[in-house]
């Protein structure tokens, strides 16, 4: 015998769905209280959300409102094939109160006892499917068209905040990555000046935690506007990508590295408090990094080397200004070394 479903009143029914909406700020606030209200509506002892991986041919509970009567558990995998959701799909069914007899060959049912079952699909975007929304019950009851109504109109519902939610993320992740690009110099794919300024400030305050130093080069490719005179614009650019390129080949993944402007390079690298008296080596290493010969559409380039000026963080100062302006007043200084004394084949 048929059991009726009880039917709340239309203003009971548009309070409690206007205060979910209001209320609900991501898919869980939303679907939770949707459940409990469909509960309310179809009278059925379990309501649940689902999801379906096509790929894996796995339907999985993922919010669900149970009674002790019938419980489906949050969490719960089970294989497609055997679902009713899939039945239903497959013959446009919204519900069907005779399980045990049209749908038997469900395991699923069988263990649970289900004999009346609804569920709606919830399409996104483009005809996805992306689950159903459903409601079963140990016996046999005949929903009313309001208990229909419902369960498609929250389906629906549903599937607007996936859509919400998807694009929130594509808009965030677009975000991030318009964020990350800004940081980043477009001709030689390493930190800009802006860049620097984000991660050099880390640097200094991981190397204060660690209880280590930071070690900044300034590097200026003395010659760069003869180079572009010479061979043009285009040459130019291909020499400083590939400055940046060798840079970045001779540095380790941790080093902070970045193009500071026109032909600047500024390098920061973290060290052990008795190393930071070898200065001499880092600038002879990024010395030999940017010397020599680089190829050119035109021909061939020989680079005879950068002046470089080094500087120390002190100890307990994170002061990223003044470690850049010491940096840079070291380079001007080797640079006038450089112009006032004749130049070896290999200068460090």
């Amino acid at each position: 015998m048929l059991r009726s479903s009880p039917v709340p009143s239309d203003e009971a029914l548009f309070d409690q769905l206007s205060t979910t909406l209001l209320q609900a700020v991501d898919l869980e606030g939303l679907v939770r209280p949707l459940l409990k209200l469909l509960q309310t509506i179809t009278g059925l002892e379990s309501t649940y959300f689902t999801s379906i991986d096509p790929a894996r041919q796995t339907q999985t509970v993922l919010y669900a409102t149970n009674t002790d009567q019938l419980r489906i558990p949050e969490g719960a995998q089970v294989d497609w094939q055997d679902t009713l959701c899939k039945r239903a799909l497959e013959q446009d069914r919204l519900v069907n109160n005779a399980v045990s007899k049209t749908w038997g060959d469900s395991a699923a049912a069988r263990v649970l006892g289900i004999e009346t079952y609804a569920s709606a699909p919830i399409h996104v975007a483009g005809g996805e499917l992306f689950g159903t929304l459903c409601a079963a019950g140990r016996q046999a009851v005949e929903l009313s068209p309001k208990a229909l109504q419902s369960i498609k109109l929250f389906a629906s519902i549903i599937a607007r905040q996936i859509e919400r939610e998807r694009l929130i993320a594509l808009l965030q992740q677009e975000n991030a990555r318009l964020s990350h690009a800004n940081l980043l110099d477009p001709l030689t794919g390493l930190l800009n000046r802006r860049g620097l300024e984000e991660h050099l400030p880390r640097l200094l305050a991981q190397a204060e935690r660690q209880q280590r130093r930071v070690m900044l080069a300034f590097i200026d490719l003395d010659g760069f506007k003869q180079i572009n005179d010479d061979h043009g614009h285009p040459a130019g650019d291909a020499f400083l990508r590939q400055v940046g390129q060798r840079l970045k080949n001779g540095l380790r993944a941790s080093d902070v590295l970045a193009r500071y402007g026109g032909d600047e390079f500024v390098v920061a690298i973290c060290v052990d408090p008795e190393a930071v008296r070898h200065e001499s080596a880092l600038r002879e290493r990024l010395f030999d990094l940017t010397r020599g010969q680089y190829t050119l559409e035109q021909g061939h380039l020989d680079y005879p080397g950068p002046s470089i000026g080094i500087a120390v963080c002190q100890p307990g100062s994170a002061d990223m200004e003044g470690l850049l302006k010491r940096a840079d007043q070291a380079m001007y200084a080797q640079k006038l070394r450089r112009r006032q004394q004749p130049r070896p084949q290999h200068e460090p």
